[in-house]
């Protein structure tokens, strides 16, 4: 039980998806323009990466190894026209505001890292664990990255307005510069965070602390290259 935990909750900010491991980036800047947009992409991500996780992680010693991508990818893409009949009959208006990034789910690095590095490795449980964790935390990822990009670009959370009348909302907050803009300060407030953490606990802040590196581990040879 320890262990199916351990993999559930490594999601959820170890291995924060977009923010740690910088996986899934394309939808996260593309269709956060509202938490609504960030939402409905995370629980559309959290279906097909629990049923891809369990489809593979039940057949990993069946799929035969040179053709493992291919079939990863055939899982995936079944798994995604399931989610696509589904929105369109019962969220349509969200459906074609995701557009295109529905079907690309089936080539979210996500999906497929996951099946890769995990679910082929390891029993349906964790993997389903492991899928969760990844999953819930890339939903509250997007869906808090839409939220400030909506508070800010238009004054809104969830179509509600909830900024005072004066306020003048920045409007370039809900195109594609906001994005970016609003990814770099996430990025900068959970750097400063785990600074204050390793501070706080008397511990020396590592020099890499982005995190493009994050989910390799291998902070020695990031320090070694800095040196050059």
């Amino acid at each position: 039980m320890s262990a199916i935990v351990k993999e559930f909750v490594k999601g959820l900010w170890e291995e924060l998806p977009p923010f740690r491991v910088v996986l899934g980036l394309c939808p996260t800047l593309a269709v956060t323009s509202n938490a609504e947009n960030g939402l409905g992409m995370g629980v559309a991500v959290v279906f097909v990466l629990t049923l891809s996780n369990l489809i593979i992680s039940a057949l990993r010693k069946i799929i035969p190894t040179k053709v493992r991508i291919a079939c990863f990818i055939v899982i995936a893409a079944s798994l995604v026209v399931a989610v696509e009949l589904l929105m369109q009959a019962y969220t349509y208006p969200l459906y074609q505001k995701l557009g295109i990034f529905v079907p690309l789910i089936v080539v979210n690095c996500l999906i497929l890292g996951r099946a890769e590095a995990f679910a082929s490795k390891n029993p349906i449980m964790l993997s389903i664990a492991d899928a969760l964790g990844m999953g819930i935390g890339f939903t509250l990822s997007l869906t808090f990255l839409g939220a400030i990009r909506e508070i800010l670009g238009s004054g809104t959370i969830f179509g509600h307005a909830i900024m005072w009348e004066s306020f003048h909302p920045a409007g370039f907050m809900v195109k594609a510069p906001g994005a970016f803009v609003a990814l770099g300060l996430i990025l900068a407030g959970m750097n400063a965070f785990n600074r204050y953490q390793s501070r706080k606990k008397g511990e020396t802040p590592p020099d890499c602390q982005n995190s493009t590196c994050a989910s390799c581990g291998a902070c020695g040879s990031c320090n070694s290259i800095n040196e050059r």
